[in-house]
């Protein structure tokens, strides 16, 4: 499903109430594929994005480490525990999770490009396509991986724009051309930094589990090589045609979507429909967490605070198509993330949580910062208490 304007989404969310499909017990076709794209800002008439065809894009929130420390942006190590099916698999609440960061690109809107390393649940990658979207064989409990690098190109028409991937690749293992394949509850890092030939971000994933590795740099066959476009990682060093005024780099889990597996397959959805999992407490509490460890700088340092946004305004979004009064009802919820006895998490309030930070209100629910399109343009980044 391409993009779709707020307004429009109110009515399609109507169609789907009478959708009733559930992921869990169903069973998962062998074969998935999707192709989930950037959620750009949009301002009517003015700035609007439609996404290639079969891509779509929706609700991005995010997790932010801070720091101010030259470089920080530019060299980064995440480490995270892969998360396990339980009564409901992984790939129900959203049919990726990456590691994104702003990257420079000549050929895009504000010579900016973003760069989204996905993690896909419960599947192996046999295709990540030129334009952007990645073909997955089902196999519960494994990971795999594309990164494709989202762009913003003019279509003549004024104020209409597209989004085509300026790049997308396959993380593989060591120098083969097989997926690497991690594991539920395996140790990875995300390495993403530079080398001295300037030939591209570089990305390397290490399962620390099974020793296993693979590295992709993004360097565009027509785009060129896309560099990191900050040096600091602090809030404002934000994605020029983004809706939040954010951190060069970040982790977020793609919701809004149904599994690669379940039918209709990693479908646009939105709250209160049925076949959307993301904002279903039990389909989070179904499921062992992600465990995000923390994040280390090329310098060795650690984030100085963590923040998080929603591009879609977090409980906002339930309050307009469930209603205010029917927050916390089934399908009816907005995702939170929480600080627990094993690191960050994302989802509900997991088994060891020790600060929730308010759950959903955790996320700015209006366009109070501003951006190149203006005052009151962007959420912003809410830092977290200790």
């Amino acid at each position: 499903m391409s993009w779709i304007p707020r307004a429009a989404a109110a009515a399609v969310a109507v169609a789907f109430f009478t959708v009733v499909v559930g992921t869990a017990g169903a069973g998962p076709d062998s074969q998935g594929s999707g192709c989930i794209a950037h959620h750009p800002s949009y301002i009517e008439d003015v700035f609007e994005v439609g996404y290639a065809a079969g891509c779509s894009g929706h609700d991005e929130p995010e997790l932010d480490p801070v720091s101010n420390a030259p470089g920080s942006a530019r060299d980064l190590t995440w480490t995270v525990v892969l998360g396990s099916d339980g009564l409901f698999p992984v790939a129900a609440t959203g049919p990726t999770f990456w590691f994104g960061g702003t990257v420079t690109d000549p050929n895009s809107l504000f010579g900016q490009a973003f760069y989204e390393l996905q993690f896909y649940p419960d599947g192996i990658v046999t295709n990540c396509n030129p334009n952007g979207a990645f073909v997955l064989k089902f196999a519960p409990n494994t990971y795999t991986a594309c990164s494709p690098v989202w762009s913003i190109h003019q279509t003549g028409q004024k104020g209409v724009y597209h989004e085509p991937a300026a790049f997308n690749a396959m993380l593989t293992d060591g120098a083969s051309r097989s997926p690497l394949v991690m594991h539920a509850g395996d140790t990875v890092t995300v390495h993403a930094y530079t080398i001295a030939a300037k030939d591209g971000f570089h990305l390397t994933v290490t399962d620390r589990t099974t020793g296993h590795s693979g590295t992709i740099i993004l360097n565009s066959p027509t785009d060129g090589p896309l560099m990191p476009a900050f040096s600091a990682q602090k809030i404002g060093n934000a994605l020029g045609w983004g809706l939040v005024n954010d951190t060069p780099n970040s982790f977020v889990w793609e919701i809004g979507h149904t599994s690669p597996f379940s039918s209709p397959k990693s479908q646009f959805c939105l709250p209160g429909q049925a076949i959307c999992d993301s904002y279903n407490g039990p389909s989070w509490l179904g499921t062992s967490p992600l465990q995000i460890k923390g994040v280390t700088f090329g310098d060795g340092s650690q984030p100085t605070k963590w923040a998080v946004v929603s591009d879609y305004g977090g409980k906002a979004e339930i309050n307009q198509y469930c209603g205010a009064a029917n927050y916390g009802n089934p399908y009816c919820i907005y995702p939170w993330y929480t600080r627990g006895t094993t690191g960050f998490h994302y989802g509900v309030d997991f088994p060891g949580t020790i600060q929730n930070y308010s759950q959903a209100d955790q996320f700015a629910q209006t366009l109070d910062c501003g951006g190149p399109f203006g005052p009151n343009s962007t959420y912003c980044d809410t830092v977290l208490s200790p």
